[in-house]
């Protein structure tokens, strides 16, 4: 019987392939490009392709795709077969350099948010050798970047790679101030936790709204649903289980380090997290993590829900993202260490991501904006719109005493005893763990909790590390002219703590007092909605900053705008949509059935005895056809409005009438509609309800 470690990574072009199927001389060439980003030779290039053919024909590849992530949100892949004629009229199996390190998509077929005119077509994909080559089914898989023919960005693997290289110039610069000249190189590592709900395929089949949105438009709420909090952490389901065992073992032959995985709070919602592992692959892994999760569902006879919130009433998905710094000699920055009041190395990296996240808590809040995303955040299970920071008591205390300049008591750890003779006695961590807060440090890692569970992990990650990179680029800036280091370095930590402290709250963030006082009184953001925030991505010190680090140009940050305010417009038109065709040509007709059976048994009955004429069923008919009436009128109101919106000329004016006037819209006709679905008899109803959706896999 095969263990993990044997067949761990097996469809992956990784370290160990490389080492074992390279030339020693192009092996040691090759890990100059990934690990310090030397440009490589294209002599490289064709040992390393021709090396990569053999591998995946071995494995049974017939093809080859330039695996890369457009502005879509999702994945893309052409596929080229390796095959070549040869004169004998048959053929060989060839891949060059040239082949391994460009491609040419159709760049006018992607959204470009106008970098690229219709008839403008060419676009290219470029290797991304940092990131290793994977099979998928019979396909050798190799992760690129996707840029127009004038060489700007269409894709988010990209603008990651530049943020990580900014961050990693302005670390280092940090870096060496403090002495240390062993390292070469700082990375961000990420781990994110992704949530995710289970339910039946022939249900989900018979939900037009889920399968045109991926989120159920109309639902009453069932007897029961997270009230009892049984289902978090609770004894996983057979079938669930089978899907968790299979879907581990197609991740981990594609080298995801899929760790942790369990029941979540809501019915049917579970999590799987990963090992952490660094930025961009990280990036690459949680997409081929979604996608890998949607196919190993159907294989159960189940469908994998990623929206962010496709049940009312229950908590919706999101997407942890534990993030951290960490040089290649292997120590963490954002470690504390024993003593973290004297560490000042920590600190000072500490206090960047303070600054960072106090001055760019917009770009953060933009990062994570999605239709489906605005349902969740503020709902009392996700952390508010309001971006803060949780540090915890330790840390906090170590803040104050520097801001006020007085000495920190570090009092020992405190040692957890339970009463019980024979349950071990352990040490309290320093720090608690704060659900509630949109950036909690957790130890040695910040877990930024705002994403949307169907979201690319690239944008928040563009975004945090720019920003950091930003705050360590002033701190270097002054530190390298200083006169004396340790004064001006006391002095800088000790202003940032006293400058942004108002982004710093270690209470209860799901409390409405919290979100008046961080707007009222702290002058926080609150920026509830997509069409709120987007508009601010072009605000000047975000463009300055982001163009500066040459994490985007302009004109990239400016489709970005069009693009991520498109997709919110149309995602919530087909909502829109699909709920006008759902509530005229099923829910009201449905009810109208009901109500004609619930006539003739009232006049059956009137027939046997005029006492019995008046019974439940003519009040039952009363109530139905009022909310009938309620639905189609509500139904002809959300169809005016879909015509009003669709007469905008421009995205920001689409954006900003759908949060005004849709929205409401929509929740008008939804609340009828759900009303006639508590009193229409099951068999008569058209959809699965959420009882059954919730409920259903077993």
């Amino acid at each position: 019987m095969k263990t993990v470690t044997d067949f761990f990574g097996s469809k992956v072009f990784d370290d160990r392939v490389m080492k074992s199927a390279l030339s020693a001389k192009v092996y040691k060439s090759l890990k100059k490009t990934i690990d310090e980003g030397e440009d490589l030779d294209i002599s490289v290039a064709n040992a390393v392709a021709a090396a990569m053919k053999e591998w995946a024909v071995q494995k049974g590849a017939t093809h080859y795709t330039h695996w890369f992530q457009p502005l879509t949100g999702i994945t893309a892949e052409k596929h080229d077969s390796f095959i070549t004629p040869s004169p004998d009229g048959g053929v060989i199996m060839e891949f060059s350099g040239k082949e391994l390190i460009k491609g040419e998509p159709d760049a006018s077929s992607f959204p470009s948010g106008g970098l690229r005119a219709t008839f403008e077509a060419r676009g290219y994909t470029a290797w991304d050798p940092t990131s290793y080559a994977f099979i998928k089914g019979k396909t050798l898989c190799i992760p690129t970047a996707f840029c127009s023919y004038g060489g700007e960005a269409l894709d988010k693997k990209t603008p990651l790679l530049r943020s990580m290289e900014a961050l990693n110039k302005q670390a280092m610069r940090i870096i060496r101030l403090f002495g240390d000249d062993t390292v070469k190189c700082v990375r961000t590592s990420v781990g994110p936790e992704q949530e995710y709900f289970l339910i039946d395929r022939k249900m989900y089949d018979k939900r037009p709204d889920l399968v045109f949105t991926g989120r159920t438009l109309f639902g009453a709420k069932p007897p029961k649903g997270q009230e009892m909090d049984d289902h978090y952490f609770g004894v996983i389901k057979p079938r669930v289980a089978a899907y968790m065992e299979d879907l581990n073992e197609e991740l981990w032959k594609l080298g995801v380090l899929a760790k942790t995985e369990h029941n979540e709070v809501a019915p049917a919602q579970h999590e799987l997290a990963p090992i952490y592992t660094t930025t961009n692959i990280a990036t690459d892994h949680n997409q081929i993590t979604m996608e890998i999760m949607q196919k190993v569902a159907a294989r159960h006879g189940l469908v994998c829900l990623l929206h962010e919130k496709p049940f009312a009433g229950v908590n919706g998905s999101g997407k942890h993202n534990n993030w951290s710094l960490a040089t290649d000699t292997g120590v963490n920055l954002l470690s504390p260490g024993k003593t973290p009041y004297e560490n000042a190395q920590f600190l000072l990296f500490l206090c960047a991501v303070i600054k960072a996240v106090d001055d760019y808590q917009d770009l953060l809040r933009i990062s994570v904006a999605t239709a489906g995303n605005d349902h969740r955040l503020g709902a009392n299970e996700a952390p508010p719109a309001v971006v803060s920071i949780f540090l915890g008591d330790e840390l906090n205390a170590i803040m104050e005493a520097i801001e006020n300049g007085t000495p920190y008591n570090a009092a020992g750890k405190t040692k957890m005893k339970l009463g019980v003779n024979v349950l071990p006695e352990f040490t309290r961590d320093t720090t608690d763990r704060n659900r509630t807060s949109p950036f909690a440090f957790t130890g040695n890692k910040f877990e930024f909790r705002m994403l949307g569970s169907s979201n690319s992990i690239a944008c928040a990650n563009i975004m945090l590390n720019a920003a950091v990179a930003e705050s360590l680029k002033i701190y270097a800036d002054r530190l390298e002219n200083a006169e004396d280091f340790e004064t001006t370095l006391h002095e800088m930590i000790r202003k940032t703590i006293k400058d942004h402290k108002r982004i710093i709250f270690n209470g209860n963030g799901y409390d409405d007092a919290w979100i008046e006082e961080a707007t009222k009184k702290r002058g926080l953001l609150n920026y509830r909605t997509t069409a709120d925030c987007l508009p601010h991505l072009l605000d000047k010190k975000n463009v300055e900053m982001l163009t500066s680090h040459k994490v985007f140009s302009e004109a990239e940050l400016k489709s970005r705008y069009e693009i991520t305010l498109d997709n919110y417009c149309k995602t919530v038109m087909i909502e829109a949509n699909t709920m006008v065709d759902m509530a005229r040509c099923e829910i009201a007709p449905a009810v109208e059935a009901y109500v004609k059976e619930l006539a003739r048994t009232a006049s059956l009955k009137k027939a046997v005895s005029e006492e019995m004429a008046c019974g439940y069923e003519c009040r039952l008919v009363k109530k139905l056809s009022l909310l009938t009436e309620r639905i189609f009128m509500a139904a002809d109101e959300l169809e005016k409005a879909i015509v009003e919106v669709g007469q905008c000329s421009e995205v920001t004016g689409e954006s900003e009438a759908i949060r005004d006037i849709l929205l409401a819209k929509m929740n008008e006709l939804r609340v009828p509609c759900d009303e006639a679905e508590t009193l229409t008899a099951k068999k008569y109803w058209p959809f699965p309800t959420y009882g059954e959706l919730l409920f259903g896999v077993r």
